[in-house]
């Protein structure tokens, strides 16, 4: 077997767990079944991966790892805390889109993520990009863009909650796509939802 084919076949593997993790949970989810997914032999599973833990912990930290990437590519050049947010939320989006699987996994099985033999580092990063979303806030009420009024952590955590948990019902289509979405997240949280009052 070639170095491409194992490679392909280790893909492939990931992506047959993420689409049933995601779907049964992962305890419901069993190696066999995996590889019966994958067309092979569930003993030949282990020559790619030491356990479901393992299969569990490179989805995840996969997804992690872009998803902080592509933060620090884009928010590197916003101007103002509004264009930031307004970065994080499409690039949030877009990263959930190409991760739809691990985006759900991470969601869900947090006690689980907590007890894998990594779980430091899969902390680490999304301790990193919590202090991205908390920042950008954070400094948004420093500059006077923000209301100093309001808790800026709790309005951080709603934005963030009802960002990332859209991916369980948003599907891109082209009336809706992904730069709308955000548009329309960003405006309810900055702007309202209430119709101006007449002058």
């Amino acid at each position: 077997m070639t170095v491409g084919t194992t490679r392909t076949r280790r893909e492939s593997i990931l992506q047959q767990a993420a689409e049933l993790f995601a779907r049964r949970g992962v305890a419901a989810t069993t190696v066999r079944e995996i590889a019966d997914e994958v067309g092979i032999l569930s003993g030949s599973l282990y020559h790619h991966f030491d356990s479901k833990d393992a299969m569990v912990q490179e989805i995840v930290t996969s997804y992690l790892d872009d998803l902080k990437q592509r933060y620090d590519a884009s928010c590197a050049g916003a101007a103002t805390a509004r264009e930031r947010l307004a970065l994080l939320v499409a690039v949030s989006l877009r990263v959930a889109e190409d991760h739809p699987h691990a985006t759900q996994i991470y969601q869900n099985e947090g006690a689980l993520l907590r007890t894998l033999p990594q779980a430091e580092r899969i902390e680490e990063v999304a301790g990193q990009i919590h202090r991205i979303w908390s920042d950008a806030v954070s400094r948004g009420v420093a500059d006077g863009e923000f209301r100093a009024d309001l808790d800026p952590r709790l309005f951080h955590r709603l934005l963030r909650d009802a960002v990332f948990l859209s991916g369980r019902w948003y599907r891109p289509t082209p009336q809706t796509p992904v730069d709308r979405l955000a548009e329309e997240l960003l405006s309810v949280f900055l702007d309202g939802f209430a119709a101006p009052a007449a002058p």
